[in-house]
Parts: structure tokens; C-alpha cells; sequence
């Protein structure tokens, strides 16, 4: 999973820390989400309450792991000050990264990252080796970031951590205890949560969901399934992300129905020009629209294959289509449950489960964040 450049800093003021004192020091968890581009960390006290979710700032992994954990350690330390705290307050750590990667947390291949300095790097040993050097009884936990972002929108939405930034969901017909996530980005990552455990699987690779295989009908054309991801052509990938988008986008503007659309005449790449189709959709352009209507039919499809499986009370949508305008979204998840229902079992055609991801480019820092809460419990 690739993230979307965000800024903007995120404090939150708890109220616990005005009653802070000398001799009743606040506690804290660190949540770390590393992409290949940018990191951000969130901080939580002591109530599972986020106090500060940072800027997303350099991840320097083409300098190596030791100049990215530096980095990370830097921005931990700034933003305790920030807020009071020190270093040795911090009892427990949540890292996520892009997989695939071990249990724990020995980085393998890993999308973005410099092979020759990262694969086979033991990231959360290492990394737990320098927080112990300001707090020697804190550990840090991996978790990959499809499942970390799961793990924060359950989170959040099951008030297992609590963010001001984000309100109190609205109480469904019982409590929430599964979910679902799919993570619409540069790829397509993917997480669950079950009986409200992250679901990591046997060596750490479950959620792999962009990699499942579409039948051919879940593409307009021929050409649309001709897109290789990993070892295979028709996976949900292919058809789901901004390389499933730049590849069709290429083909579309050879057809001679979009002979005089305007992105004939821009300058750049199709990959540069399949990230302005967001905007042309807000427009109303025909060829956006077709293009994000036959990836949210795809994305139905996908839902559904993973619905038979797990039955999960909320299925989410993530990533960079929550930026799409407003009833481009809406139109967009119509699409997508009716793609659901079409192709469903009759005793799965009653979807009421489907919606978009409530914290956006920041759920898997929640979810790193809220595993440093749980992973030792």
C-alpha cells in the first residue's frame, strides 16, 4: 500500500494530562506508519486516547534503515517535548510498514524500498534496541500497514481508541467486532479485523487482498487484463489502484471515442495523467467516470469474494478514491453495491455494511498506534 502525500499536524490536548503531576507521570504508545516516502507517528496517553498524530515527514529509506529509524526517533522525541513528555514515558510501540515482512517485522522484498538495504533488515528488532535505550522496559510490536489500517478504523470505530478528530460513529445494530478494509492506493492493500483481533495469519502476510483474482468480466476490455501484478493477471490490483488506472487510462486514449479528450493534448506521463482523473470526475468528465465506475465494479466484486469468506460487519474503503467529490463517491459506492448484489448469493444480497474509511491517509498510524495497546496483552 502506497500512501497519498497529507499534511498537517494533528494535536490533541487530553484533558488527563492538565491533572499530570510530578508524581503521576502519563505513560505513552507510539504508533509508526513508514511508507517508502513519508512516516508519520501518533502518540497515545494512558486513557487510549490520541494526543498527537505528527506531520508525514521524510522517511529517508534511500539513506538505509539506520537513517530512517534515526528519523523516527528525532520526530518521537520532538513532539513529547511538545507535549510534555519524555522519552522514558514510553511503555509500548506499534511500527507498520509495507509488506511482505515476518512476524517480526524482517523486511523482505518490500515495495519502494532499496533491496540491497532493507531486505532481510530485522526493522523492529533494531528499531526496539533504540527505544529501549530511553526506556529499557518498552517493546515495540510490527504489524504490516494493510492490517494496521484495518486495526485503526476498528479502533476508532469501536471506541477502542479515541480521537478527536474523528466523532463518535454512529451505533449499529450491534457492536462492532469485524471488518474489512480495503485500501484503494498505488496498489491495493487490504487488512481485517475478527472478533476484534487484527487478523495477521500464520507468518504475517494475511490481507494480501489486492492479489485475488477477477474473472474476466470484471474488465471492459481485453486489454484491461493484460496487467501483470506480481504473478499473476486479473487480480483485483490490476483492476483497483493507480497502476490498474494508468494502464487502462494508456489504452483508453487510443480508442477513437476519446480522439479529442483533453488529456491528448497534456504534457507528462499517463501515470501523471491518470492522477488528475479525481478532478476531471468532480467535473463530470465521461472518461473519468467510466474509469472509476469500472473500478468501483470491480471493487464490489472483490468485497464480495471477501464477504463469503469472512461475513464481516463493515466492509471500508480506503485510500485515495475518500478524495473523490461527493457524489463522485456516492455514485461510486452505488456502483459498488450493486456490482456486489448482482454477481451475490441470495443470502448475501442484504449489504447495508459498506462505507468509507473514517480516518483516512491517517488509519494505519491509528492502527499502529492501537496495537501497541494490545499486541502485548
Amino acid at each position: 500500500m502506497t500512501r497519498r502525500l497529507r499534511t498537517g499536524v494533528f494535536p490533541v490536548q487530553a484533558t488527563s494530562l492538565a491533572l499530570q503531576t510530578d508524581t503521576e507521570a502519563v505513560k505513552y504508545r507510539i504508533g509508526i506508519d513508514v511508507g517508502g516516502t513519508t512516516t508519520t507517528i501518533a502518540i497515545g496517553n494512558d486513557t487510549r486516547e490520541v494526543v498527537v498524530v505528527s506531520d508525514q515527514f521524510e522517511s529517508r529509506t534511500a539513506e538505509g534503515p539506520q537513517c530512517t529509524s534515526q528519523a523516527i526517533l528525532d520526530q518521537i522525541e520532538t513532539h513529547l517535548t511538545e507535549i510534555g513528555g519524555t522519552t522514558a514515558d514510553i511503555i509500548d510501540v506499534g511500527l507498520a510498514t509495507p509488506g511482505p515482512a515476518t512476524l517480526d517485522g524482517v523486511l523482505r522484498n518490500t515495495p519502494n524500498l532499496d533491496p540491497a538495504l532493507w531486505n532481510g533488515f530485522p526493522f523492529r528488532a533494531a528499531l526496539e534496541e533504540k527505544i529501549r535505550q530511553w526506556s529499557p522496559r518498552a517493546s515495540v510490536h510490527y504489524i504490516g500497514d494493510g492490517q494496521a489500517a484495518a486495526y485503526g478504523e476498528y479502533s476508532i470505530r469501536s471506541g477502542a481508541v479515541t480521537w478527536n478528530r474523528v466523532g463518535p460513529m454512529a451505533a449499529g445494530p450491534k457492536a462492532l467486532s469485524s471488518l474489512f478494509m480495503l485500501i484503494v492506493g498505488t496498489g491495493l492493500g487490504g487488512g481485517q479485523v475478527q472478533d476484534g483481533r487484527v487478523v495477521r495469519g500464520k507468518e504475517g502476510r494475511a490481507g494480501h487482498a489486492g492479489h485475488l483474482l477477477l474473472p474476466p468480466y470484471a474488465f471492459r476490455y481485453e486489454h484491461d487484463q493484460q496487467l501483470r501484478v506480481g504473478n499473476a493477471m486479473c487480480t483485483a490490483e490490476s483492476a483497483i489502484s493507480l497502476t490498474g488506472l494508468t494502464h487502462q487510462l494508456e489504452y483508453r486514449l487510443t480508442l477513437p471515442q476519446w480522439a479529442d479528450h483533453p488529456l491528448q493534448s497534456v504534457a507528462g506521463s499517463t501515470r501523471d495523467k491518470a492522477k488528475s482523473l479525481r478532478g476531471l470526475a468532480s467535473q463530470g468528465d465521461a472518461l473519468a467516470l467510466e474509469l472509476f465506475d469500472d473500478q468501483a465494479r470491480a471493487l464490489g466484486i472483490t468485497l464480495l469474494d471477501l464477504n463469503y469468506v469472512g461475513d464481516f460487519d463493515l466492509l471500508i474503503i480506503g485510500g485515495g478514491v475518500c478524495d473523490l467529490s461527493a457524489d463522485v463517491k456516492e455514485r461510486y459506492k452505488r456502483i459498488a453495491e450493486e456490482a456486489y448484489r448482482q454477481h451475490a448469493l441470495d443470502g448475501f444480497r442484504d449489504l447495508d455494511c459498506l462505507e468509507f474509511s473514517s480516518c483516512g491517509d491517517e488509519s494505519p498510524v491509528i492502527g499502529a498506534l492501537a496495537f501497541a495497546y494490545t499486541a502485548a496483552l
